[in-house]
C-alpha cells in the first residue's frame, strides 16, 4: 500500500524518487519496499553517492577482487560494479514503468566528472553507458554545463533518456529545455520515433541557499541601509530560483514547438528538484519539498528528508503559488550587489568538484584493492 502522503502528492503530478543507492538496499529487500510500500518511484544516483556505497561497504569486496583478477583498471571496475547496481534498481523499477508506459520508474547513472567540459567524451561515455546499463528505463545523467548542452541534444536525438543535472541557473535552464526539443526534433526529422524518449531537468536548490545566505547575513550585520532587503530575501533565494525555472518550464511546453512535436507522442521534460535536504537547523526539515510540489515535477530526496517527508509532508500544489514574491525576491539581489548568474557559476564549480572528488577517492580505493590482488 502506497504512502498516503506521496499518493496524495503524485495525484498533483509530482513524483516521489530517492537520491540514493547502494547494494545494501537492494540485497536487503529494502529498495522494493520502498516501491511497493511507500511509493518511491524512481531513483537518481551520482559518483558521491556510489563512493559512499562502495568505500563503506565490503558488499563490493569479492568483485572488486574478481574484476581486477581479470585485468580491469580502477575505472574499469567503477563501471562494471555501478552498471551492475543500476541494471538491477532498473529492474527493481521497471513494472512501474511498464505500468504507467514510461512515466515513471526511471534510475539515473552518470557520466564520469572528468568529462564535464568535454562533449564529444560526455556523448561517448553516455552511448557506453546506455547500450552496457541496456535497460529502456535507465536515464544517463549530462550535467547542464555550456558543453553538456550539444551533448544533450545529440544523446536525445540518439534516443538516449537524460537526467540534465547540475542546473543553478534559470538562463540555464531555459538553454536545457530548448535542447530537450531540439533533440527530439532532430530524431524526428530522422523520421525516427519521440514517443519513448524522455528527460528530466536537475534543478539544484539547498546549495543556493548555503552560498547565498552567508552574503546575506553580511549585509544585514554591515550595511543598515541594505539590512532589511537582506532580511527579506534571505533563506528565499532557492525557492524563487525554483519558481522562475518553473515559470521558464511552463513557457517552454506550451510553445507551439512543443506542441507540435507532441502531435508525434513528445512527453514534457519534467523539473526535478535536487539537492532537497535542508542543511540548515534554522529552517524548515521541508523547506525544499513542501513550496514546491506541482504538476510534471520530480523531488528526489535524500533518505533523511524522504523519512521525514513521507511522515510530514503537506500535499498541496503550491509551486505555482507566491509567484509575486519569488519576482520580489529576484529583483532584490542585484539591488544588493548578488549578481545571480554570478552564483550560479560559482554554484556549477563547486557542483563539479563535489562529484570530482569523490569520484577520485573512489577509484584510488578501488585502486588499492586492485593492487592488492594483481
Amino acid at each position: 500500500m502506497e504512502n498516503q502522503i506521496f499518493s496524495e502528492i503524485h495525484k498533483l503530478g509530482q513524483s516521489v524518487w530517492l537520491d540514493y543507492l547502494s547494494r545494501k538496499i537492494i540485497d536487503s529487500g529494502d529498495m522494493k519496499t520502498l516501491i511497493d510500500d511507500i511509493g518511491i518511484r524512481g531513483l537518481t544516483s551520482n559518483p558521491a553517492i556510489f563512493q559512499q556505497a562502495i568505500s563503506e561497504a565490503d558488499y563490493y569486496d569479492k568483485d572488486i577482487e574478481k574484476f581486477a583478477n581479470e585485468g580491469l583498471d580502477s575505472k574499469a571496475i567503477y563501471e562494471r560494479l555501478a552498471i551492475s547496481d543500476i541494471q538491477r534498481a532498473a529492474d527493481l523499477f521497471r513494472p512501474l514503468y511498464d505500468e504507467g508506459k514510461g512515466a515513471d520508474g526511471y534510475v539515473s547513472l552518470e557520466v564520469a566528472p572528468d568529462l564535464v567540459r568535454d562533449t564529444e567524451g560526455t556523448i561517448k561515455e553516455a552511448k557506453y553507458l546506455w547500450k552496457e546499463v541496456n535497460r529502456p528505463n535507465v536515464m544517463i545523467k549530462v550535467p547542464g554545463t555550456k558543453e553538456g548542452i550539444p551533448a544533450i541534444t545529440q544523446l536525445l536525438a540518439d534516443g538516449i533518456n537524460i537526467n540534465v543535472t547540475l542546473l543553478f541557473s534559470i538562463e540555464r535552464y531555459r538553454e536545457v529545455a530548448e535542447a530537450y526539443l531540439d533533440g527530439l526534433q532532430l530524431r524526428l526529422d530522422r523520421g525516427q520515433p519521440i514517443d519513448s524518449v524522455t528527460s528530466v531537468a536537475s534543478f539544484f536548490l539547498s546549495r543556493i541557499d548555503v552560498l547565498v545566505d552567508p552574503m546575506l547575513k553580511d549585509i544585514i550585520k554591515t550595511n543598515p541601509d541594505r539590512a532589511e532587503k537582506a532580511k527579506f530575501v534571505l533563506g528565499e533565494v532557492a525557492i524563487a530560483s525554483a519558481r522562475k525555472a518553473y515559470e521558464v518550464f511552463e513557457e517552454v511546453f506550451s510553445s507551439e514547438q512543443f506542441s507540435k512535436l507532441a502531435q508525434h507522442g513528445a512527453t514534457r521534460q519534467r523539473v526535478l528538484w535536487a539537492s532537497t535536504g535542508n542543511k540548515n537547523p534554522d529552517y524548515d526539515e521541508l523547506k525544499y519539498v513542501n513550496p514546491l510540489i506541482g504538476a510534471y515535477t520530480v523531488n528526489t530526496m535524500p533518505e533523511k528528508t524522504l523519512d521525514i517527508a513521507k511522515e510530514k509532508a503537506v500535499p498541496a500544489d503550491t509551486i505555482s503559488q507566491n509567484m509575486s514574491h519569488a519576482n520580489q525576491v529576484w529583483k532584490t539581489l542585484p539591488e544588493l550587489g548578488i549578481s545571480t548568474e554570478s552564483v550560479a557559476d560559482q554554484l556549477e564549480k563547486e557542483g563539479v568538484e563535489k562529484f570530482s572528488e569523490p569520484f577520485t577517492k573512489l577509484l584510488d580505493a578501488i585502486e588499492e584493492q586492485r593492487k592488492a590482488q594483481v
